[in-house]
């Protein structure tokens, strides 16, 4: 017990005639900011739902196509080309077990959104889109969509479609987006 007291002490007295409190202090202190910072870093969280991965599926990646049934509402819900996903950019939740304007089962919907402006064919009309990620569970990665119709720089975030936007949830993963109207758009005068 005696020589690791020695020990020990060597190795603390030689530490201490090479640095200065003041450099100790700056050291520690370095180290505090990068601890704090760390959860900062970017991260891969797929590893959370590593039990929701499904199966390929049996048509080979293809899937049946889709209509929303209303004369008001026409097209693909599958499809980049639907009017609603005039300004999404992810993974549409109409492909992953979800929705055109709901979460796949096992996901929860962002509260904080991007939005944006789509054109209505069957009305002609605009219409205020909100777009929200659903989050937790496994990334889909079935139909990516990346419409960048009225897109902006990231100096205005909530016009920028970049940004997971997975803040105020149990998960930070993203899973898929969806696109819910929120109503018609005013005419320009």
């Amino acid at each position: 017990m005696r020589r690791l007291d020695h020990l020990a002490e060597q190795a603390s007295r030689s530490v201490a005639r090479r640095t200065s409190r003041r450099g100790m202090l700056g050291i520690l202190g370095r180290l505090l900011v990068g601890a704090g910072a760390l959860p900062l870093l970017p991260v891969a969280r797929g590893a959370e739902g590593k039990g929701d991965i499904q199966p390929p599926s049996p048509t080979n990646g293809q899937r049946p196509p889709l209509n929303t049934g209303t004369a008001q509402d026409p097209g693909d819900p599958g499809s980049c080309d639907y009017w609603r996903y005039c300004a999404i950019d992810g993974a549409l939740c109409s492909c992953c077990g979800g929705a055109v304007n709901a979460c796949p089962p096992g996901t929860e919907m962002s509260p904080i959104t991007w939005i944006g402006t789509c054109f209505n064919p069957a009305d002609e009309r605009h219409y205020i889109i909100s777009y929200n990620d659903c989050c937790g569970g496994a990334a889909c990665g079935r139909c990516p969509c990346h419409r960048n119709e009225g897109d902006r720089p990231v100096v205005r975030p909530s016009a920028n479609n970049e940004i997971t936007w997975c803040f105020g949830t149990q998960s930070q993963s993203y899973s898929c987006s969806t696109a819910r109207i929120l109503g018609v758009a005013m005419k320009e005068q």
